[in-house]
């Protein structure tokens, strides 16, 4: 037995009419005319100047492409203090909507402020006090990432 694909045989009609209670003939679009994409924004630089703004210290970006499979790029930073390290969680959060339209998947440890973790799928921020970022050593765990150079602004 021939596939039910074979069997029904439909021809193409020269126009195609769609019937509300009025005819309207659906008309080809305009190809020509395609809107210019917006350019597309590097959310660990996104991160990066956000925290900048806040007057984060130590900061680095390592990219872990190829080295693990839950993200492609720790964007690392300290605060001086636990209102600061709020402070440049808030504002990343903010920066990275507004530029690239991202939300993170999940933050843990705001309220405590030790470190702070931003999931944003490819990117995690961690935002540490300076006792925790000299107690976990990220950098070291992940030394087998490369260190991004961070361009001027």
């Amino acid at each position: 037995m021939l596939p039910l694909h074979v069997l029904v045989r439909r021809e193409p009609s020269p126009h195609v009419v769609v019937r509300y209670g009025q005819e309207r003939v659906l008309k080809p679009a305009h190809l020509n005319e395609t809107a210019e994409l917006p350019t597309t924004v590097l959310t660990w630089l996104a991160a990066v100047r956000a925290a900048e703004s806040k007057k984060a210290t130590g900061i680095q970006v390592l990219d872990l492409t190829g080295i693990t499979s839950f993200a492609d790029y720790f964007v690392i930073c300290t605060g001086a203090n636990q209102r600061q390290v709020q402070a440049i969680a808030d504002e990343v959060r903010l920066q990275l909507k507004r530029r690239a339209g991202e939300l993170p998947i999940s933050v843990e440890g705001y309220e405590q402020a030790e470190w702070v973790l931003a999931d944003y799928g490819d990117l995690l921020v961690h935002i540490f006090s300076p006792k925790a970022r000299e107690y976990y050593g990220l950098e070291r765990l992940w030394r087998g990432g490369k260190l991004m150079e961070i361009p001027e602004e």
